[in-house]
């Protein structure tokens, strides 16, 4: 007994196009963002405070992962279970990986158009791994960002697909890190991280996340991946958002909202991080393969 009802159908689902995503947005949903992904640390220092207070003296600015709320409306059709060419139980799909890169500068209020299609669908054995590739559009038709997601979905496997890429790229060296900074997450994370648009019950809704085979919900990766994102922000980029260029990283384990995150960082030069987060309390690695681009 699969988590499916459905075969995979490679004819239809590899190079699918979604209709364009449009992501009209204000300073408010800014700062929220912020928040979800543990912003301020210290609300009394200006250069954190200036994620989250439009009038910062130190000027207002956007978390360079605000980009992968750009096309979140995507969640509404992931959790829909239907895709061409497949059908699935939503509580049977995890965020596998993600990537973020910043092409221009995120302004603080804007309308961007997003441009998803699937790129590649691999076959994991014990499901199927979809990737979707996500170009951003601000109203000038300039491209701001492009976000790729890996998203896996238990028991789709066995369809005679291609297998893909599965060793790991961006380990870490063998040496202690260069930096190790740790910060708690909220009882309460999820729920301020959903505000920013990913309304999957899993992370919210404990029969849901027991349909999922978790004992409680679990947090948004996309969360952890802002904690982890801010942390090389804040101590190799001074808080300075022109400067973080990209971040990759694979969700290994869950997170559960009130869990410590430690996030260790390598530099290997001026323009690259290696990054694992773990949680503090279970020593788990929850964010692997892991990389931060930093721009010149």
């Amino acid at each position: 007994m699969t988590d499916s009802d459905s075969s995979v159908d490679l004819d239809q689902l590899l190079g699918y196009r979604f209709d364009p995503i449009t992501y009209e947005y204000t300073e408010r949903d800014v700062a929220v963002y912020a928040l979800g992904v543990g912003a301020p640390a210290d609300w009394l220092d200006q250069e954190e405070l200036k994620f989250v207070y439009e009038n910062s003296g130190t000027g207002f600015v956007a978390l360079p992962t605000f980009a992968v709320i750009f096309p979140t409306q995507m969640i509404h059709t992931l959790i829909s279970g239907r895709l061409p060419g497949l059908t699935f139980n939503p509580m049977a799909l995890v965020h596998g990986e993600q990537y973020v890169e910043i092409k221009e500068p995120l302004p603080v209020r804007g309308r961007v158009t997003c441009k998803p299609r699937i790129s590649a669908v691999y076959d994991k054995g014990s499901g199927v791994l979809i990737v979707t590739d996500v170009p951003c559009y601000d109203e000038q038709e300039r491209e701001i960002a492009f976000n790729q997601s890996a998203m896996f979905i238990r028991g789709l496997g066995g369809f005679g697909g291609e297998r893909g890429p599965s060793r790991d790229v961006n380990n870490p060296p063998d040496r202690a890190p260069d930096i190790v900074h740790s910060e708690a997450t909220l009882d309460r994370q999820a729920l301020i991280y959903r505000l920013s648009g990913d309304i999957n019950p899993l992370h919210v809704d404990p029969m849901m996340a027991a349909f999922g085979g978790f004992d409680r919900p679990i947090l948004h990766g996309l969360c952890t991946f802002g904690f982890a994102a801010r942390a090389v922000l804040k101590h190799v980029c001074g808080n300075a958002p022109a400067r973080f260029k990209s971040i990759r990283a694979r969700f290994a384990k869950p997170v559960f909202p009130g869990d410590m995150l430690t996030t260790e960082m390598w530099i290997e030069d001026d323009n690259r991080v290696i990054i694992r987060t773990r949680v503090t309390e279970r020593d788990a690695i929850v964010l692997s393969n892991a990389v931060v681009e930093i721009a010149s």
